[in-house]
């Protein structure tokens, strides 16, 4: 069964942004140049979040090792982090935005 959380109101996340849902497994909130993408906020190498880290294109970088991770596909993009990141679905609804868990 699908889930949607609400992360926060769309005028709220300018481009270039990142909001963290939190919870037991936080999720990031990406608005790339008007693209909202939805990535588990950890980073796969190192336990640090990815909403601190600096978004170009459509991947955020971990300002801890500089790994870059794809927001569209959760794909480890570079060194030291090799595993992805899960990737989740957006929903936007009324001006809020939302994220599919399940």
């Amino acid at each position: 069964m699908v889930t949607l959380v609400r992360a926060c109101r769309v005028d709220e996340l300018a481009p270039g942004q990142a909001h963290v849902v939190e919870g037991e497994n936080p999720i990031a909130v990406f608005n790339a140049g008007g693209t909202l993408f939805a990535i588990d906020d950890t980073c796969s190498h190192a336990r640090f979040s990815l909403a601190e880290g600096d978004i170009e294109g459509e991947t955020v970088e971990c300002v801890m090792h500089t790994s870059r991770f794809c927001l569209r596909t959760g794909r480890a993009l570079n060194p030291p982090a090799t595993r992805p990141v899960r990737t989740y679905a957006v929903v936007v609804e009324d001006g809020d935005i939302y994220v599919e868990t399940d």
